[in-house]
């Protein structure tokens, strides 16, 4: 542009000397058209070079047109008996349940008008309202995915179609672990959602939820992908979002820009009960595993180890010889378990199952919950300082047992006093070690500075320290002499039933 502008200014100086001051006046203007109306390229260059163009957003008609006719409405009820007396009103729970609902007043089932399916039988159950959630059509022949907590405990189950045909739903089968439930309706050529792919979907990437929140049917929301593999679940990784997720939403479809369903809307992150910005959805992928089992058996099979779990801290690692934090600690082994029978003990590091790297804890849970029960696998543990494969056959999940109790040592017969630790340990009783299953170990009968610091306790049971056993007190002495006392030491401790790795630096 200066360039131009220098050269302009020689040509009129020549044309004034001249006494055209008419084409002096057409140079100026073609002079200042140049400068303010540049090419589009040129724009485009100038944009480019200061990063990339601005898109704009994008426009969900398309998608809720396709898709909006495959979300339903779940209403759940229950029975319940009336309440007998005079002055029997309405709950006044129930009564906001109505107004914020079905946007009227619930009548009163006393008030002399009121009709005669309406008044109370006495002692008799009656059918109430119970809840509002959201759900999809997963094939033309009336199957529904929903979310397990929105029909769980339901007595009915009332799914509204987009076009207000109604139909009463059968459960087929429910799933708590991963929150997904599946329904039946009696209705044949509906439309179907498409499933997509949850491996392809990004952060960063716009999504869109259809639901039922409040009771407000096919209320569109839309947001991005906030993150992915959000650890919330022992047997799920969630997808976060930022898409408006409210009470009846749940159960809900995720939907990607291609409009398919890539999670099902689930849970909140709230502190009022209401939508703050952070929402979970369930991968569809592991929605549609559990919704086969459920379809073809009711129920779901999962694969089990019979272990207690607890991450891998890189203090821990360290001090153990691995080149990094990841696995899963052993910190207990259930009585008959598949685990047990393998040879797996408290204070392994499980590192792979089925030749796949555990990165963190939480992932060994999916990886063996994703077998069939049954199966013949090889797990990897790290043990005192050395790799170990394993053949281990595969149990099923079975219900929630007990923790059972631990049950208070004998006082031991004598007691050695562990200075540089700051322990005072003594031997174990052979009733102990077979309370415990325990080959050996030492027992803590007071604790000082630096072991009170580690956080070990009096009544802990000491098994290994700095990747050695210590089935008794003079092997554990004998380990404490050649300690480098510079560094930290790694003990592995048996707590009740559960055992766990700690980190203690000696007094130097």
């Amino acid at each position: 542009m200066a360039r131009l502008f220098a050269l302009n200014r020689s040509v009129l100086k020549s044309h004034l000397q001249a006494g055209h001051a008419s084409l002096c006046a057409a140079l100026c203007v073609t002079a200042l058209s140049a400068v303010l109306v540049q090419p589009a390229s040129a724009q485009s260059n100038q944009s480019s070079g200061s990063g990339a163009m601005v898109k704009g957003l994008p426009d969900f008609t398309e998608l809720v047109e396709q898709v909006g006719p495959s979300v339903v409405n779940i209403r759940t009820l229950e029975k319940a008996a009336v309440r007998d007396g005079q002055g029997n009103e309405p709950d006044p729970e129930m009564q906001e349940f109505f107004r914020r609902f079905f946007g009227v007043p619930m009548p009163s089932p006393n008030a002399p008008n009121a009709p005669r399916q309406q008044r109370p039988n006495r002692g008799q159950p009656d059918e109430q309202p119970r809840g509002v959630g959201s759900g999809f059509i997963l094939s033309a022949d009336g199957f529904v995915m929903t979310n397990a907590h929105v029909v769980d405990g339901a007595d009915q189950v009332v799914v509204t179609l987009p076009d207000k045909r109604e139909f009463k739903a059968r459960i087929v089968g429910l799933d708590k672990r991963t929150d997904v439930a599946v329904v039946k309706i009696d209705a044949v050529g509906l439309p179907a959602v498409k499933i997509g792919d949850v491996n392809r979907l990004k952060v960063g990437e716009w999504v869109m939820a259809i639901g039922s929140p409040f009771g407000l049917d096919n209320t569109v929301t839309a947001g991005i992908v906030s993150a992915k593999q959000r650890d919330t679940g022992d047997y799920l990784s969630f997808i976060q979002t930022d898409v408006a997720i409210n009470p009846g939403n749940s159960g809900g479809p995720l939907i990607n820009m291609r409009g398919e369903v890539v999670g099902i809307n689930s849970q909140i992150y709230s502190r009022s009960g209401g939508f703050m910005g952070i929402s979970f959805a369930i991968p569809i992928d592991e929605a549609v595993r559990v919704s086969e089992q459920l379809r073809a058996t009711g129920k779901v099979q999962r694969g089990r180890l019979g272990v207690q779990i607890d991450q891998v801290t890189k203090e821990v690692a360290e001090s153990l010889g691995l080149s990094k934090a990841q696995g899963a600690l052993v910190r207990g082994v259930e009585q008959g378990s598949p685990a047990e029978k393998a040879g797996i003990e408290p204070g392994d590091i499980i590192l792979k199952f089925e030749g796949k790297v555990i990165e963190k804890s939480s992932d060994l849970p999916r990886m063996v919950g994703s077998i069939k029960p049954g199966t013949r696998s090889t797990i990897q543990v790290w043990r005192r300082g050395s790799l170990k494969d394993m053949p281990i056959s595969v149990g099923e999940v079975e219900a929630e047992k007990p923790v059972k109790k631990a049950v208070a040592p004998e006082k031991p017969p004598a007691a050695n006093v562990t200075k540089l630790l700051g322990l005072t340990l003594s031997e174990m009783t052979d009733a102990q070690k077979k309370e415990l299953k325990l080959r050996g170990g030492v027992r803590v009968d007071a604790v000082a500075e630096p072991a009170s610091r580690a956080g070990i306790q009096e009544g802990d049971v000491i098994l290994s320290l700095a990747n050695n056993e210590t089935p008794n007190v003079q092997t554990f002495e004998a380990v404490v002499a050649k300690l480098d006392r510079s560094k930290p030491v790694s003990l592995l401790i048996r707590r009740g039933e559960w055992a766990q790795y700690t980190v203690i630096r000696p007094t130097r």
